[in-house]
């Protein structure tokens, strides 16, 4: 299994370089394009008219959907990238980064 380099780049957040496994980068993309198609197949509904309530349901499957993938995203940072930045005498930034963007997610 290979591992692939990508970096994240946020005007707020401290960048550098993450490595994941191409096997947790594919699973991660094959679900977004799931989600990605259900909330195409939602805005057909709505151009279709649809019940409101159909639609709701729908969309609490997607937000479900992103949740469950959200919660992957933290099990790879918290296994790979934290854990790497301890070693590497980096966790106060990293965890500093990590609050920040927990706090954006939940909002």
């Amino acid at each position: 299994m290979g591992t692939e380099f990508h970096s994240h780049s946020s005007p707020s957040l401290h960048s550098h370089p993450h490595y994941h496994s191409e096997e947790s980068l594919r699973a991660i993309v094959n679900r977004l394009s799931r989600i990605e198609g259900h909330v195409r197949g939602i805005k057909t509904m709505v151009q279709d008219s649809r019940p409101c309530p159909e639609v709701l349901i729908q969309i609490a499957a997607v937000r479900g959907a992103l949740d469950r993938v959200a919660r992957l995203i933290l099990d790879e940072h918290l296994n790979e990238c934290v854990t790497r930045a301890a070693q590497e005498g980096r966790i106060d930034q990293e965890l500093a980064d990590l609050k920040a963007a927990l706090d954006h997610f939940l909002g």
